[in-house]
């Protein structure tokens, strides 16, 4: 039983998988990190410096009595809040992140097609006697072993047949 869990475990797609984990929480706390710390101050700027964290509706007042200064205060009070605010940080996170990763692959992508497009197949003849095809350098048909002759023209192969 250790013995499978082993070869399970040092199989390619479980260590492939447990790096992609690993690299995309550290890619994670990148993003949020570029969203509330980079983009949201600006985007608060611009709509009259409101801190989207900051944006909460309260559903009941806590032991303290409203009006809360920020949402900390607010939870600190016991107040049951709706905080759309978070939500709408996350949303702009999710996708800023889902927009990276789409790059991240287009990129992975574009290069396995490179990688992928193979040398073409050598060019190659017919035999005008056989009409085997044949490596286009040969001079000799491996078929019925006649000489070929350097190039072969399509008229040649419509008269042989």
């Amino acid at each position: 039983m250790l013995k499978e869990f082993k070869e399970f475990a040092l199989k390619g797609n479980v260590v492939d998988m447990a790096v992609g984990i690993i690299v995309g929480g550290a890619f994670g706390s990148i993003v949020n990190t570029l969203v509330s710390e980079v983009m949201m101050p600006p985007l608060g700027l611009l709509t009259g410096g409101v801190d989207f964290s900051n944006l909460y509706v309260v559903m009941k007042e806590g032991i303290e009595p409203g009006p809360y200064a920020a949402l900390a205060n607010a939870r600190a009070a016991g107040a049951v809040t709706l905080n759309y605010g978070l939500f709408l940080n996350a949303v702009v996170s999710f996708t800023i992140m889902a927009f990276s990763v789409f790059l991240l692959v287009k990129a992975i992508n574009r290069l396995r097609q490179k990688e992928a497009a193979a040398p073409a197949p050598p060019s190659r003849k017919t035999c005008p006697f056989c009409l085997t095809q044949v490596h286009e350098k040969a001079s000799r048909c491996p078929a019925c072993t006649s000489e070929l002759p350097a190039v072969v023209s399509p008229g040649a192969v419509e008269a042989a047949k």
